[in-house]
């Protein structure tokens, strides 16, 4: 049975950008069906190439490169040189989508910016991730996810308070704002291609780290902005909601996100403690919240009492929400990550295979997810050349000269 086509099949993105939020963009579009290349430095490459270990056995590919790139095409060409812009402005015009993560104005000098290819290729969708966006008094800084993190709020809520042991701002285990800029410009491209159905036009996004940092402090921002109070770091507790939070038990620790009130009578019951549900200081959720510091020491003193494995049978007997904190291996591990097939294994031209994470989005029952590894470094220059009609001869010049 053949595999059935994709929602983006038919659509051609250029994605000259490096690192993770463009990349990731980039593989959001390739798993939807999208023919997506990438334009990379010869020679080196994007930057994630070289971040490692640990490297793909057998070949140079570092782990953090592959996390970001399947399903796409690579293609090495300096922009630098007049015959690199050159090429690029040939893909250009054959391309529905260009994602890029350049300074602001970087690329004005290679002739690469909206404004020239714009004029190339009207119904060019131009895709622009920066640090700060293209109009700010930051502009012109360069934008990391870990100063992102840490500017744009999410620092101050991750991690213990300051007066516990250990107490003092977090980051992400991974880099969360570099992934969710990379989901929000997919989304604004999906949006692009809808609006260009209609106007036969592209368009110019904009997006910044920093904006969407801001973006996704969601219920901690309202918190703010609604009572004027500044949110402070509860460690693995919840700001709305108790108990929703981490608890030792006798051999680990587990997590209870008890969600409402009635949750929260079960919960009592399992814990062999059925008044703390009647208590007029814990029997709503809001007072919970308001009386957290003379209820969670009693839960603490209960949930020690038995092993992590006896509480999930007993709370998942009942329907209270609960579960295990896994590590990676346990993830893979999992029951329902296997039955989902979120562990996926593609083949690789050089180390014989690659184990991947697949896209989570199904369609129709069918997994949306890219069925080509990623690249190794302009493993497809020759053949996207030819495709644009450069001859042999004129490749193997562009080679010797260094601009492929």
């Amino acid at each position: 049975m053949s595999e059935p086509t994709k929602p983006l099949a038919g659509i051609k993105v250029l994605d000259i950008s490096r690192v993770l939020a463009g990349p990731w963009c980039g593989q959001m579009l390739a798993d939807m069906g999208a023919d997506v290349i990438k334009v990379e430095r010869p020679g080196s490459g994007d930057d994630t190439r070289h971040w490692g270990p640990p490297w793909l056995a057998g070949t140079e590919e570092s782990a953090y490169y592959l996390c970001a790139n399947r399903g796409k095409r690579s293609v090495t060409v300096d922009m630098a040189k007049p015959e690199g812009q050159a090429v690029i402005k040939q893909l250009v015009a054959q391309s529905d989508v260009l994602i890029e993560n350049f300074k602001v104005g970087g690329l004005k000098r290679y002739g690469l910016d909206y404004a020239s290819l714009k004029a190339l290729n009207p119904k060019l969708i131009y895709c622009s991730i920066t640090g700060f966006g293209q109009e700010s008094p930051y502009a012109h800084r360069a934008g990391y996810d870990f100063m992102i993190q840490a500017m744009g709020g999410i620092m101050s809520l991750t991690g213990k308070p300051d007066d516990e042991p250990g107490g003092g701002p977090v980051k992400s285990g991974v880099a969360f704002t570099d992934i969710f800029t990379g989901l929000y410009a997919a989304n604004a491209i999906l949006a692009a291609l809808y609006q260009r159905r209609d106007s036969g036009v592209g368009c110019h996004i904009d997006m910044a780290l920093m904006d969407v940092q801001v973006g996704v402090l969601a219920n901690q921002a309202l918190n703010y902005l609604t009572s004027g109070n500044v949110p402070q770091r509860l460690g693995n507790a919840h700001p709305n909601i108790v108990p929703y939070q981490a608890f030792a038990t006798q051999d680990g620790h587990m997590i209870m996100a008890v969600g409402n009130d009635e949750q929260f009578k079960r919960f009592c019951t399992v814990l062999s403690l059925p008044t703390l549900a009647e208590d007029p200081r814990f029997a709503t959720n809001g007072a919970r919240v308001n009386h957290r510091a003379l209820l969670v020491p009693q839960l603490e003193a209960a949930l020690a009492q038995r092993t992590t494995d006896e509480w999930l049978a007993a709370f998942e007997a009942v329907g209270v929400p609960c579960g295990p904190i896994n590590t990676l291996d346990r993830v893979f591990d999992d029951p329902h990550v296997k039955a989902r097939g979120l562990k996926q294994t593609l083949p690789h031209d050089q180390a014989g295979h690659v184990d991947l994470v697949a896209n989570p989005i199904r369609f129709n029952g069918a997994q949306l997810s890219a069925t080509t590894a990623p690249p190794h470094l302009g493993q497809h220059t020759e053949s996207v050349l030819d495709e644009l009609g450069i001859s042999l001869e004129q490749r193997t010049a562009l080679r010797e000269a260094g601009i492929i």
